[in-house]
């Protein structure tokens, strides 16, 4: 089996390196614009399977080409690329797989991959990802949802976190903050609510939570939960849900100051007579201070609690995912589980593991056991733990 990698950044250096370690996959066409720092890491896996390739994915010709030599394309580029890649694929006779929150126009894609025999699985990173997977695996022991809470991190471990803020980068920096612009929308107590970035970091809206291994950290809420209640077919019972992310404490009360001083705006401003976006500044600043060091860790969770009712009886299911940095290969936490997760989504596909064709989605169409025993192998702890509510 033949798989073509675009984009062998962070995230895509562990997905090659996962790739060229499975014993099913022939070969890996890594295709990167950087092709030395490619070649570099390439060399570094010494192994014949991959084959590294200078690309411009602005060039359809340079992508069909190296497209018509692969069962599969695992795409980690910037979001612009993404649609064009997409459609590639399908005209190409080939799988698509990214790490991505799934794009409208990826509906009317489906229709047309399905039409091939093909499937379009995005949202099989992290999270997006895992907490999909273990989000739809843990609705399914209920017979009615009544709550669903999805926790997602990715942070120096205590002893690497000795930066002002308690945080280092290994995600890109300006997504991060992109983020911290994008409102947030929930429902409470049987009402949505949007709230504002700002309204977003506001104490009112911050909870600790008591992470197995971890310990004391808050959450805040973070992107749309909303849209998933009709995917996870919980409509008619659930009165709660919110996607959160989790940082260590402080972090919050920082970020607010950061986004109601406009901090964060993308609009340049003027300084001096040169005109700065203010992001931009923040970025450019931050960045070389919040690099981890080769023998420093970080930390990945998830943290997925539903509250509801099985056979009468009203109870809690936790599920949590925790991973940290691999000191010996050098792969971040937030490298393995969003690179691991894209490459086992692509093999479970081309190993027959996952039949289905169209559009996917995590919740429901990857085969949670499977899944997760992939992720076992890799070192990637999964716990589940039950209780009354």
């Amino acid at each position: 089996m033949k798989t073509l990698l675009l984009g062998v950044g962070l995230q895509g250096k562990a997905a090659l390196h996962d790739l060229a370690n499975s014993p099913t996959i022939t070969q890996v066409i890594a295709a990167d614009s950087n092709y030395e720092d490619l070649v570099s890491y390439a060399k570094s896996l010494k192994n014949e399977k991959v084959t590294p390739v200078k690309i411009d994915v602005r060039d359809k010709a340079q992508v069909i080409e190296q497209m018509k030599r692969v069962q599969a394309v695992i795409v980690l580029l910037p979001q612009q690329f993404r649609l064009d890649i997409a459609r590639l694929a399908i005209e190409n006779g080939i799988h698509f797989i990214e790490t991505s929150y799934a794009l409208p126009e990826y509906v009317q894609l489906g229709a047309q991959a399905e039409a091939r025999n093909l499937t379009i699985l995005p949202e099989c990173g992290l999270d997006p990802g895992i907490d999909l997977v273990l989000a739809g695996r843990a609705i399914r022991e209920f017979d009615e949802v009544h709550e669903l809470h999805a926790y997602g991190t990715g942070v120096p471990e205590p002893e690497a976190a000795n930066t002002p803020i308690k945080y280092k980068i290994s995600w890109t920096f300006a997504g991060v903050l992109s983020a911290y612009q994008r409102p947030a929308r929930m429902l409470k107590n049987g009402q949505v609510i949007d709230l504002t970035p700002s309204a977003m970091f506001d104490a009112a809206n911050i909870h600790s939570v008591e992470m197995e291994g971890l310990g004391a950290m808050e959450a805040y809420y973070n992107g749309d939960a909303v849209k998933y209640i009709d995917i996870l077919n919980i409509g008619e019972t659930v009165k709660s849900t919110g996607r959160y992310s989790l940082r260590w404490p402080g972090h919050s009360a920082f970020w607010k100051k950061m986004v109601d001083l406009g901090f964060l705006k993308e609009e340049p401003i003027k300084v001096g007579q040169s005109k700065v976006s203010p992001r931009q500044f923040v970025h450019d600043l931050l960045t070389p201070q919040l690099q981890y060091q080769p023998n420093e860790r970080d930390v990945a969770a998830i943290r997925i609690e539903v509250i509801g009712l099985k056979e009468g009886q009203r109870k809690r299911v936790i599920y949590q995912m925790t991973d940290r940095r691999d000191l010996e290969t050098g792969l971040l936490a937030m490298q393995r589980t969003v690179g691991y997760s894209a490459s086992i989504g692509a093999q479970m596909i081309l190993n027959g593991q996952i039949t289905k064709r169209g559009l996917l989605t995590p919740t429901r169409d990857v085969p949670s056991d499977i899944f997760i025993s992939e992720l076992e192998k890799r070192g990637i702890q999964i716990q589940r733990t039950e209780s009354a509510a």
